[in-house]
């Protein structure tokens, strides 16, 4: 009989669905300084660099429940967030 081995899956609340597959190191931060929704309603962080990040929910392949709680939002302001943008800036 073969053993099964489980793991976790990418699109449960852990740090690896956050990773930055387009190599973003840690070094290029801004802080998220505050949410608004687009047109279509989906979330946008809005970033002391200036720049702006959508933030979905979309399961398997987004998982931020926690963008659509009004409470856990309001924690993540303050908060660390490596800019895609900053970084394109930057090669």
């Amino acid at each position: 009989m073969h053993k099964i081995e489980e793991r976790t899956s990418l699109n449960k609340d852990l740090p690896e669905s956050e990773q930055n597959p387009d190599g973003r190191d840690r070094s290029m931060v801004a802080l998220i300084i505050g949410f608004h929704q687009d047109d279509d309603r989906h979330w946008v962080a809005e970033l002391s660099c200036g720049h702006t990040q959508h933030l979905r929910h979309q399961p398997p392949w987004q998982s931020r429940a926690w963008v659509l709680d009004p409470a856990q939002r309001l924690e993540k302001t303050g908060q660390p967030f490596a800019c895609g943008w900053c970084a394109q800036e930057r090669e």
